[in-house]
């Protein structure tokens, strides 16, 4: 399957399990909010341009927006961590690993620690900032911090699950044509 065709896959399946599973969990919905949506973004290749990948984004966080009714709520934060991954990955791996070696981000190709690392960064960027549009205020802090926190903590968990269920084989780059 090709890369194009795969993603097209993703963009589908993340934004189908967001807005009919994920937003309709009513138990938790007030004050929490699970997110894996955003796992789209983070698993894109890494020879998209930072200005390919903000585009992507920007359009995936349009059409999470558009079925859940929330005009602008998912675009700037997806396109926030979208601007954002160069720079965490650039951080946390050797250059060689992110140009030569490996095609797409994952715990195989670049390792467990650096992963967890770059999932946890931009989960907790991705919630603060998700949570800061929602209220345009800060309010109660201490209730904006845990809101924070669970949300992040539970959309961690459910990526590192989704990591498990839908592993991805470490794709190498190749010379050839």
């Amino acid at each position: 399957m090709s890369v194009l065709l795969k993603n097209i896959f993703r963009f589908i399946f993340f934004i189908l399990i967001q807005v009919f599973v994920l937003d309709k969990v009513p138990l938790i919905h007030q004050y929490i909010k699970p997110s894996l949506s955003f796992l789209f973004i983070l698993w894109l290749p890494f020879s998209l341009s930072r200005a390919s990948l903000m585009i992507i984004a920007f359009l995936f966080g349009l059409a999470l927006d558009y079925f859940g009714g929330t005009p602008g709520l998912h675009s700037a934060p997806c396109v926030l961590i979208a601007y954002l991954r160069p720079l965490i990955l650039n951080l946390i791996l050797p250059q060689e690993k992110t140009e030569v070696s490996y095609i797409d981000p994952n715990a195989r190709s670049i390792g467990i620690a650096p992963y967890a690392v770059y999932v946890i960064v931009l989960t907790v960027v991705y919630h603060i900032y998700l949570t800061f549009i929602e209220w345009m205020q800060f309010g109660n802090f201490l209730f904006f911090i845990g809101k924070v926190l669970a949300s992040s903590l539970l959309s961690i968990l459910l990526i590192f699950v989704t990591e498990i269920l839908f592993f991805r084989k470490a794709k190498f780059k190749t010379n050839a044509a």
